[in-house]
């Protein structure tokens, strides 16, 4: 396995995502696609479309592009070498099949969300439905 993608939405959790994607693609000298879905963006930095003279879609290209670029830096520090950047736009899970189906993807490397057992059985997660519905292994990082 040497394509390694994973999705980051900046959070906590993500990062773990991301230093696990990256000591994995360092180890087996493989690439790694860091992938943020622009659905996937915070509340807070949501919030700052509104206060903002700035068109929207310069706002989200700001917030993704920066997702992105600190993602980066931490999978660097950790000594992955071949970095691809990327952005999905609209149904964060679909838009992360599109883009590993797209390939090459052998592996997606996603956080686990820290919502509760109830939410989860109703609501679903993006890590639970990428193990459903992935072309590849699928690596939840606690």
């Amino acid at each position: 396995m040497r394509h390694i993608m994973v999705a980051t939405d900046g959070s906590s959790g993500a990062d773990r995502a991301v230093d696990v994607a990256a000591e994995v693609a360092r180890a087996l000298s493989g690439d790694l696609l860091i992938v943020t879905v622009a659905d996937s963006l915070a509340f807070e930095e949501a919030q700052q479309l509104v206060r903002t003279e700035q068109s929207i879609g310069d706002v989200l290209e700001a917030l993704t592009t920066q997702t992105l670029q600190a993602a980066e830096a931490r999978a660097r520090h950790l000594g992955a070498s071949q970095i691809e950047l990327r952005v999905g736009w609209g149904d964060v899970t679909r838009s992360l099949i599109d883009i590993a189906t797209g390939g090459p993807v052998e592996m997606i490397v996603v956080g686990r969300r820290g919502r509760g057992q109830l939410a989860g059985l109703l609501l679903g997660s993006v890590s639970q439905k990428l193990v459903s519905l992935a072309p590849c292994a699928v690596v939840v990082v606690p």
